[in-house]
């Protein structure tokens, strides 16, 4: 059986060192920390691109920017390409009203999922990418581009696979 390969979105290395104490940012913390720690015992094959290490890159804490860079090496992480189909993938997406046009870092994220063939996205980002409406836009975009299915799940939705 092969290991599921996962792409992490931004959400997923910064909520690692979330601060704040709101009830729902503990769970949510907590759950990524799980998934994390799934990783490392092999479950799953972790993989993001430069979509979110630029995000990273531009985190303005300076402490909390090179603790999630540190993720990415510390957990094996693997980067993707950027390649001129995920970004056409990614303005379908946008032009079918998955991912609204402001937003397009967020339609690259799931394009390079599924130009890459990989399971699922996991991702803490409910405005734009792990929400009903943009998972039936991306799945109508990915059979008509000849795409495999891919998951896009919220953190705690990972943890009941």
């Amino acid at each position: 059986m092969s290991v599921p390969k996962v792409y992490l979105e931004t959400t997923m290395f910064s909520f690692y060192y979330e601060t704040r104490l709101w009830p729902s940012y503990r769970i949510y913390k907590a759950q990524v920390r799980r998934i994390f720690d799934l990783m490392k015992s092999g479950k799953y094959e972790p993989y993001t691109s430069p979509y979110a290490t630029n995000e990273i890159a531009r985190e303005p804490v300076p402490s909390k920017r090179e603790n999630m860079e540190a993720l990415v090496k510390d957990f094996e992480v693997k980067l993707l390409d950027v390649t001129d189909e995920v970004e056409r993938l990614a303005g379908l997406y946008v032009q079918e009203g998955a991912i609204p046009p402001a937003y397009g870092t967020d339609a690259a994220h799931i394009a390079i999922t599924a130009v890459n063939g990989l399971d699922f996205i996991v991702s803490l980002n409910f405005s734009h990418i792990a929400r009903a409406w943009t998972i039936e836009r991306v799945r109508r975009v990915n059979v008509r581009e000849n795409y495999k299915g891919i998951g896009i799940y919220k953190p705690a939705e990972v943890l009941a696979l």
